[in-house]
């Protein structure tokens, strides 16, 4: 199964109470935090919600 690599661009601060729990569960709780994830449906999604505030690498 491929990764993809998520990466926090913007702040949290500001940000709805949901996008922050979303962005705290792939692992992303400063700007500049990067992690690894299985690329699959839960993690696309989750990404999509908060997509203006992250970078997407394919790895």
């Amino acid at each position: 199964m491929a990764n993809i690599t998520v990466k926090l661009v913007r702040s949290l601060i500001g940000c709805k109470k949901d996008q922050i729990a979303t962005a705290n569960s792939l692992g992303l709780r400063k700007i500049g935090d990067t992690t690894s994830q299985p690329d699959n449906a839960a993690t696309r999604g989750k990404i999509t919600k908060i997509t203006h505030l992250v970078e997407v690498t394919e790895a």
